[in-house]
C-alpha cells in the first residue's frame, strides 16, 4: 500500500512540474520590448507573408510577443483557408512564412530575430 501511494505521489508531482514548465515556456512576452525593432523592419522594407493557419507563422509572430502588432505582416490566406490572396501570388510567395526584403531577396521558413536584424540593419534591443 505504501509503495502504491509513493508512486501516485511521484506521478502527481511530475504532472504538476511538467504543467508549470509548459506554462512558463508558452507565455508570450507582452512587454513590447521589440516595438522599435518591428517598426524598423517595416521602415527597411521587410515584409512578412503568412497565413492564419500556419503554425510556423504563429511561432514567428510569437517571437515578437506584444510587438507583433507592428510587424509588416501580410495575410496570404482567404478566410476559409483554401486559397491564396493575389498579393501573395504577385510577390511569388509559395511557402509560409516568407520574408521579403527591400533588396528583393526572400527567406522561407521561420527566421531568427538575429537574422532579421542582419538582413535589415535594424538594431535588436539588448
Amino acid at each position: 500500500m505504501k509503495i502504491k501511494n509513493i508512486i501516485i505521489l511521484i506521478i502527481v508531482v511530475l504532472v504538476i512540474v511538467s504543467a508549470v514548465f509548459y506554462f512558463i515556456r508558452t507565455q508570450e512576452d507582452t512587454s513590447g520590448r521589440l516595438d522599435e525593432f518591428a517598426k524598423c523592419l517595416k521602415d527597411k522594407g521587410a515584409v512578412f507573408y503568412g497565413t492564419f493557419w500556419c503554425p510556423h507563422c504563429q511561432t514567428q509572430k510569437k517571437m515578437f510577443g506584444g510587438s507583433k502588432q507592428y510587424l509588416p505582416y501580410v495575410e496570404c490566406s482567404t478566410p476559409d483557408g483554401k486559397k491564396q490572396l493575389q498579393i501573395c501570388k504577385d510577390n511569388g510567395v509559395i511557402n509560409y512564412p516568407t520574408w521579403k526584403f527591400a533588396d528583393g531577396s526572400m527567406t522561407k521558413g521561420e527566421i531568427s530575430l538575429k537574422e532579421l536584424a542582419e538582413k535589415t540593419s535594424c538594431q535588436l534591443p539588448q
